[in-house]
């Protein structure tokens, strides 16, 4: 399952340059797909609905820093342990119930967005 920040976060922000997808953005900031990947074109999200790579979109979270979770791999094929979890002096950085993805899910994610 992807991580996601709870309201717990203090926003310190050691957990966006740890992210090596790129999923982790500042409260109030826009996201895209392309941001941090190799991501080009349409791009099919985990709903099935399709946007350019490049689209900006609306921040997930306006006052705390978020993750994309279409973009979180939990770190598969990089790291053994989600970065952002390890580095959160808070703990706020926890699996989210509401993605859940396995294994070989996450790592088919990654491929896709590094080639």
């Amino acid at each position: 399952m992807a991580i996601h920040i709870t309201s717990d976060c203090i926003n310190c922000g050691a957990c966006e340059p740890e992210c090596p997808n790129n999923a982790i953005y500042e409260g109030g900031v826009e996201w895209a797909f392309a941001d941090g990947t190799t991501v080009k074109g349409s791009v099919t999200m985990m709903d099935g609905s399709s946007m350019d790579a490049d689209q900006k979109n609306a921040p997930i979270a306006d006052d705390i820093y978020y993750i994309v979770p279409d973009k979180c791999t939990e770190c598969q094929g990089f790291h053994e342990e989600p970065q952002c979890a390890a580095v959160c002096p808070v703990d706020c950085c926890l699996p989210d119930p509401d993605h859940s993805e396995t294994p070989d899910q996450l790592l088919a994610k990654k491929a896709k967005m590094h080639i």
